[in-house]
Order: structure tokens, then sequence, then C-alpha cells
């Protein structure tokens, strides 16, 4: 995406996280040498998604945090995808004991079933936009800007996270993975099996023919869509325990027949 517009929007700078020493040692001169020219560093928290389900630790979440407040750098927390439940805790960076100064929300926010996302700020940040001069204000008003119904249905979402036991039901769905997806590790070509939340990976050496692989998921009649070199599952908090089993029993049986 960073080619795609590279040509429209100002460069970005990209550096690795954290997550070994030398990783860490090569952002802190990152940040010695240029964090006057940032304004804000943005993650996703504790799982990297569309980046292949790439997992690191809260460490690494409060190493960003320590830096960004040494720097003078807002700290933004793109929870879209781990948000609501996902990892295991209501919000992943709860897990690292941080507080992001911008948080970004969607997805579990309706439930995934209309579209709306949430900017969420500190009070200091917010009130340095708060202005009736257009020219100080923050001007953020698209025509489907806070849709009624989209709302209503966030309403809806949030009323069930607050009656129904979300985090016991990702915690049972975190074990059941963790048991039932084991078995993939025996496989050749199968680089990694890994569990966070109601988040389950499998991670194979390459994965030449996804197109082959999905006719073949849909020949076990289920609907899983492979992507980069990995095999993953996130289902919903609802999902019975028997309908996970064939989830992952289809994983199996497709990867071992795929070696």
């Amino acid at each position: 995406m960073h080619s795609l517009f590279g040509d429209a929007l100002p460069r970005q700078v990209l550096a690795d996280l954290p997550t070994t020493s030398a990783y860490l040692a090569e952002l802190e001169q990152l940040l010695e040498k240029r964090g006057h020219e940032i304004a804000a560093m943005i993650t996703e928290p504790l799982v990297q998604g569309a980046g292949g389900m790439v997992f690191h630790t809260p460490q690494t979440l409060r190493h960003l945090r320590r830096l960004c407040d040494q720097h003078g750098i807002l700290l933004i927390i793109d929870e879209v995808f781990t948000g609501f439940g996902r990892t295991g805790h209501l919000f992943a960076s709860e897990e690292a004991g941080i507080v992001p100064d911008i948080v970004a929300l969607s997805k579990a926010l309706t439930g995934g079933t209309l579209p709306l996302a949430a900017t969420i700020a500190r009070k200091s940040i917010f009130e340095a936009f708060l202005s009736d001069n257009p020219l100080h204000a923050l001007m953020h008003g698209p025509t489907f800007m806070a849709n009624p119904l989209a709302c209503a249905v966030a309403n809806a979402s949030l009323d069930l996270f607050e009656r129904e036991p979300r985090l016991e039901q990702v915690h049972a769905i975190a074990q059941q993975l963790e048991h039932e997806l084991v078995p993939c590790r025996t496989l050749p070509g199968v680089r990694d099996v890994r569990v966070k939340g109601a988040i389950g990976v499998v991670e194979l050496d390459q994965l030449d023919d996804a197109p082959a692989l999905n006719r073949a998921f849909l020949d076990e009649a289920v609907w899983i869509r492979p992507f980069r070199r990995i095999v993953y599952l996130t289902p919903a908090f609802t999902i019975t325990p028997d309908e996970l089993s064939r989830l992952t029993g289809a994983i199996y049986r497709v990867l071992k027949a795929r070696s």
C-alpha cells in the first residue's frame, strides 16, 4: 500500500517492531536521529493481522510507549482487528498495561454487520482541536459520519459485550485451538502453529497455490481463506465446540493431504 500512494502522500518512516534487542537498538537509534521529525507512531498491538498474523509480546508495546514518551511522539494503536476481545483481553493494549494516545476501532464494534469505525483520543489531543474556528478544528464530516443505523447496531453489539461472557468464550476458543491445531506441527511443510486468544494460525514454509487450497477446504464444506503463507482461524466468539472442531479438523486433513 505504501508503494501505491508513494507519490501522493508524505513518505512514512518504517521500522521493525522492537521484538529483539537488536531491533530495539535500531529503533532507539532511529528516534535519536529523526524523532524530532515524527509526529506519531502507529502499530497493531500484539498481532499484526494482514501482515501474516505475526505475534509479538506485551513487552514490545511497552518499549513503544516508553520511546514515544521519551521523544514526545504520539502512540497510535490500531485495534480494528485486535479490539473487543480477539486477543483475550477486551483491548490488546490492556495486556501490556499501556495507554495509547489514539486508538482506532471498528469491525467488532458492530459485530461485523455494518461498517462503522471510531477514533478515540486522549483528552489533551481532543481539546487541541476543539474550536469553532475552522482553521483550528480538525474538520472531519463525511456524508455517512455517525450513520444512525450503524450506531444503533454498535450500541446493540456493546450491550451484548456487557451481558454475555465474551472473554470467557475467547478463553475456551483459545484452549480448543491450542489442543486441536497442535497435530499440524507434525506435518511436513508446517513452519509454526500459534494461538493468541481467538486467533489460530498454521504457518507454512511456503504457499504456492492458495486457490487450490481454497478448493480443498470447500471440498471439506468449510470456508477457510489462506493468505501469504498462513492458514488461520478467527472464529466468531459464539462458535460452538463442534463447529470449531470441524474447522480445525479440516485444516489438519487438507494440509496432511497437501504434504
